[in-house]
């Protein structure tokens, strides 16, 4: 076709000299581009991103490095306290015989069994506490990063603290089911230190004497009111007092360094075990009088636990060995944080934070709001 074309301008160039005329006859038989049309239209890429749920890359690794140091966190901070809750549980079992405050109590166990009698229990409240742990911690991420996964980044965030209470209750139900029997064991050697010599002794003891479920699940009521919402309160406060005080630092997690997140788990704990403290404590003075031999008189749990709220009076249900619960789990539920955010980072694991991702800066991912595509 170009062949031709030449042909027909030299002989037309022949005939005419005139350059015009070429010219004309050279654009008639070129054929003529389309134009091309530019349409700007949002990055693909971006309209995914901003539809779509936020793709958090948190596997069964993660899960389980938050499990075993929820585990450790709470096996060494309640192994740790454990004399102060031998003291408690005392109080609330024997007010009449301690009732000079907590120090005297001190002193009276001390006095009267030796110092070795702080350490009543000490076995199945590590292993007991590891187990629950291990299932509180892990669970809460879990189930909040689920959350964070199933409503997209910014209604989490709008509703964050309605997902820590949603995801600290369902993991504490199920911690507590392993919890139940180990909780059992402990309060009948702290009420009868010679009641056995070890925990699988004590523990074999009581499946014997009183049977499985009775004598390890007749706490379970009382256990989940005391442990539930101490547990969502805990979660909650705590990452509630976190946010103000990284607000009042002007920064976030990421801006702080390793230990500066520590101290401020540190720091929040203190504030969320006193506030979980005061709101579990009349269920935690159940569930150390049920689990001792004859209290509440016969019948369902139920009764019992109606018959000894009635004989103990709701000001004393809320009060006996309060001062020392505060002081116990305020320590405690800062140590666990603190510990829990320690050992994940030994273990390499970077913790899960709720961030509003409106204050996000967007990533350098495009050079500008819209992409041009050429249409042909």
């Amino acid at each position: 076709e170009e062949s031709a074309a030449l042909c027909l301008e030299r002989s037309t160039m022949h005939m005419f000299s005139n350059p015009i005329l070429s010219q004309a006859v050279r654009q008639m038989h070129t054929p003529a581009e389309k134009p091309k049309r530019t349409l700007a239209i949002p990055s693909v890429v971006e309209s995914v991103k901003a539809a779509s749920p936020a793709k958090l890359d948190y596997g069964l690794d993660y899960y389980l490095k938050g499990a075993l140091a929820g585990g450790i966190c709470c096996g060494i901070t309640h192994g740790a306290v454990c004399p102060i809750d031998v003291v408690k549980t005392r109080i609330q079992l024997e007010p009449t015989v301690y009732n000079r405050g907590m120090v005297a109590a001190f002193g009276q166990v001390i006095k009267n069994e030796g110092v070795g009698a702080l350490a009543t229990g000490l076995a199945p409240t590590v292993f007991g506490y590891f187990i629950q742990g291990w299932f509180k911690f892990g669970g809460v991420e879990f189930f909040k990063i689920q959350f964070v996964k199933s409503l997209g980044e910014q209604k989490a965030w709008d509703n964050r603290t309605g997902i820590y209470l949603a995801s600290s209750a369902m993991a504490e139900f199920i911690a507590d089911i392993f919890l139940c029997p180990l909780e059992a064991t402990r309060i009948k050697l702290v009420a009868k230190p010679d009641f056995a010599s070890s925990m699988p002794s004590a523990m074999a003891k009581i499946a014997s004497e009183e049977g499985v479920l009775t004598g390890f699940y007749s706490g379970f009521g009382p256990i989940l009111f005391k442990q539930i919402p101490y547990t969502m309160a805990k979660f909650a406060v705590q990452g509630k007092a976190a946010e103000m005080i990284y607000n009042s630092l002007g920064k976030t997690p990421k801006d702080m360094t390793t230990m500066g997140n520590v101290n401020v788990s540190l720091g929040s704990g203190v504030i969320a075990g006193v506030a979980a403290a005061i709101i579990s404590h009349p269920a935690d003075t159940l569930l150390s009088k049920i689990n001792k031999a004859g209290a509440g008189g016969t019948g369902s749990t139920m009764s019992r636990l109606a018959n000894i709220a009635k004989e103990t009076g709701y000001m004393k249900l809320c009060t006996q060995g309060l001062g020392a619960r505060c002081i116990m789990i305020g320590t405690l539920t800062a140590g666990q944080f603190g510990i829990f955010d320690s050992v994940m980072n030994v273990l390499g694991a970077k913790k899960f934070h709720f961030h509003n991702p409106s204050d996000s800066k967007p990533e350098p991912e495009d050079d500008g709001v819209a992409d041009a595509v050429d249409v042909e």
